[in-house]
């Protein structure tokens, strides 16, 4: 599941979840972004997290192929408010169906290759940026300041350059995301059908 910041990924997961309740895992891309103990809280702040290169892959891609193959992992926890992976981690438990999410996990190939049904939600870009400054000035505690110059300077210059491109890698592209029933409906017959 791919899309843009606030395109509504998260919504759509956890009614996909919902649906497929006791026999489906998921992995969120948002927690694989880079350990960086080396650097101070305000250089951290200034790290550009919307570049494929701020996420470790490798071990994502790991992680993958593991939960493929049947073997649980300890998936990192990412902490927004510290911009930093949190000491704990969570088990993923390996299932039948395992629900990948992220903003650039088709832009990496390597991710791409691993996923049997490519999902992207695309979302108006003016609805996807109020989500995103109600997320992070609420949920978050940031300020409106540090969400605009967020924006301007790093998640619209690498929409266009990562996310935008890959939706050309995706099968199926959902409107509006979990509020998308008809497209709910075939993604279901989808999974129940083996993928």
């Amino acid at each position: 599941m791919a899309g843009g910041t606030g395109s509504g990924k998260t919504t759509l997961t956890q009614a996909l979840l919902a649906k497929c309740a006791g026999v489906s895992s998921v992995l969120y891309h948002d927690n694989y972004y880079k350990r960086q103990d080396e650097l101070t809280f305000a250089e951290r702040e200034k790290v550009n997290y919307d570049d494929l290169d701020a996420f470790d892959n490798d071990l994502f891609v790991d992680h993958l192929e593991a939960l493929r193959s049947g073997i649980a992992v300890e998936s990192p926890i990412y902490d927004f408010a510290d911009h930093n992976r949190a000491a704990e981690t969570t088990v993923v438990e390996p299932a039948p169906v395992i629900i990948v999410e992220g903003i650039l996990i088709f832009a990496e190939p390597r991710i791409c290759s691993l996923l049997d049904i490519k999902l992207f939600v695309d979302t108006d870009a003016d609805v996807r940026l109020l989500r995103r400054i109600k997320r992070d000035v609420v949920d978050r505690g940031r300020t409106l300041e540090s969400v605009e110059e967020q924006y301007l300077g790093t998640v619209k210059p690498m929409h266009e350059l990562y996310v935008e491109p890959s939706k050309r890698n995706a099968d199926l592209i959902i409107p509006e995301g979990g509020h998308n029933i008809v497209a709910m409906d075939m993604i279901m017959r989808r999974i129940q059908a083996g993928a």
